[in-house]
């Protein structure tokens, strides 16, 4: 779901404390933007010889930057530091009516058959990404080695499923505070602080629409039905390479027993909850960046594995694209 926007919403309103956002460190350098030939933005990191694909989360196709980056980075680190180039790319804008998560992950096969040789290392999909992802590997396995899936599976069925639509809805209507503050009740239910959620969406319209491009939107909304009508149950089975799924044992959109059984219908699958986290939080967590790294590091083997318990951006320019 759309968790660049809902951390963005929480330092605005000032409700909840985020852990600090490390610099790059030793060995990352800025990132470099871009659109490829297809027109799908993108920021890069990295030089090495693996590659790595991220896909974000959503409702969103705004070029990747600013604090959703920064997050990114905080994920796909080790993975820079041991050799890869990381590339988070965006959804293609304007977007046609009707189109599907299915459609979605066809343009990123696309891309990968057209840019990066016709094959990535690993893809890693958060949120509407791993929904994405979910059919990309499902749909285009020769396009991919392996797969992570974090705070996703088959089918949205959680108490908070219908939010994202919601709030596609009043951004399209041209009612942006109002989309803003119910994405922050949508997520934030137990943030009992009168008011907050409506200052929060006071507050971060503007700041947000300040880097919606012309079609934006229009293509919320697309994407938020398509994840409305998203179930990709029948086609798990046809997924065959290694996947890493990651989820919340407490996300308030994908529920623990579907996410269980999202890992018990693909074939090769290793499941890792992380107790008492919600949708965000799983996104977050500290642990992410570890997993994501062993899971890369070493062959996986089917059946499930439970555990318990600001970078600076620059404006976004059109790059020639340079896939591994």
């Amino acid at each position: 779901m759309r968790w660049f926007v809902i951390l963005a919403g929480a330092v605005a309103a000032g409700a909840l404390a985020f852990p600090r956002i490390r610099e790059r460190g030793p060995g990352i350098p800025k990132p470099v933007h871009g659109i490829s030939h297809n027109g799908m933005a993108y920021a890069r990191w990295g030089s090495g010889s693996r590659s790595l694909l991220v896909i974000p989360g959503g409702p969103d196709n705004t070029p990747p930057s600013g604090m959703m980056l920064s997050r990114y980075l905080r994920i796909v680190r080790p993975l820079v530091e041991d050799g890869w180039t990381a590339w988070v790319v965006t959804r293609k804008q304007r977007l046609p009516q009707g189109c599907s998560v299915a459609d979605m992950a066809d343009d990123y096969g696309r891309l990968i058959a057209d840019e990066f040789g016709g094959r990535v290392d690993a893809a890693l999909g958060l949120s509407t990404g791993g929904m994405i992802g979910l059919q990309l590997a499902a749909r285009h396995p020769g396009r991919l080695a392996r797969i992570v899936i974090v705070a996703a599976a088959y089918v949205a069925d959680g108490p908070r499923r219908d939010g994202d639509l919601a709030y596609a809805r009043l951004l399209h209507e041209g009612r942006p505070g109002a989309a803003f503050a119910s994405m922050f009740r949508d997520v934030y239910p137990g943030v009992r602080i009168p008011g907050a959620a409506d200052v929060a969406g006071a507050m971060l319209a503007p700041l947000v629409l300040r880097s919606m491009h012309p079609s934006f939107r229009d293509d919320v909304l697309i994407e938020a039905e398509a994840e409305a009508a998203f179930d990709a149950k029948a086609v798990l089975t046809d997924i065959r390479v290694p996947v890493l799924l990651v989820g919340g044992g407490e996300d308030q959109f994908f529920t623990r027993p579907v996410i269980e059984e999202t890992a018990q219908l693909i074939p090769d699958c290793r499941l890792i909850i992380y107790e008492g986290k919600d949708h965000l939080a799983a996104v977050s967590d500290e642990r992410l960046p570890r997993d994501v790294l062993d899971f890369m590091s070493r062959s996986t083997g089917p059946g499930p594995v439970e555990r318990g318990s600001e970078v600076p951006s620059e404006p976004v320019a059109t790059l020639p694209w340079t896939g591994s």
